[in-house]
């Protein structure tokens, strides 16, 4: 009994640094961006309520609380322009605009993209996508990209597109995506609309 309770008292000082102890300048790093991530400004856009209750709650419980949403598609672009969010999450099946229609009007030209549409894998991980896998996303991604910048996040996407690279952001690398995306916008990385 008191040999587990010295195990878990060994486990949880490894996990949580002595108080007064200062992190180390890559924790701190990723706690920066972590915070400054849980800041941005998200609207949600779909014409049912109750996917918009869903999306909420899951991004309340990640910590974001900049959050705006309207079931109406054809409010969206007016929200938009006073909102000004970092992040828009828009059902493309709604009626009476689609969100198709809603990109056009917020006027929006870039799409990110990461190689293929969903992730393959389970529910607990994922895996890198095959070459028919990133093939039959290939006609998915020719729509939704025509007329639109491409910018590819992570290696894959840009060595299947050859569009500009973003870091993607998993494993640590947020901080990067987020300064990449910000260079973009910005006109740092030029990207001629997708054929």
């Amino acid at each position: 009994m008191v040999e587990r309770a010295k195990d878990r008292k060994r486990e949880t000082s490894d996990l949580y640094p002595r108080v007064g102890m200062a992190p180390s300048p890559a924790g701190a790093r990723r706690a920066a961006a972590r915070h400054q991530l849980k800041q941005a400004r998200i609207l949600l856009v779909d014409d049912e309520a109750a996917n918009l209750g869903v999306l909420r709650r899951v991004l309340e419980q990640a910590g974001y609380s900049r959050l705006m949403e309207t079931s109406d598609p054809l409010e969206a672009a007016t929200i938009f322009s006073s909102f000004q969010p970092d992040l828009v999450c828009l059902d493309l099946h709604m009626s009476p605009l689609d969100g198709f229609g809603v990109l056009a009007e917020l006027e929006l030209d870039a799409l990110c993209w990461n190689v293929v549409p969903t992730h393959p894998g389970t529910e607990t991980s994922n895996r890198r996508p095959t070459r028919l896998e990133i093939l039959a996303s290939r006609p998915f991604l020719e729509e939704l990209a025509e007329s639109r910048r491409l910018v590819a996040v992570g290696r894959l996407a840009a060595s299947a597109t050859a569009a500009p690279y973003i870091r993607h952001p998993s494993h640590g690398g947020a901080a990067e995506f987020r300064a990449g995306l910000l260079q973009f916008c910005a006109g740092g990385r030029p990207s001629p609309p997708f054929p």
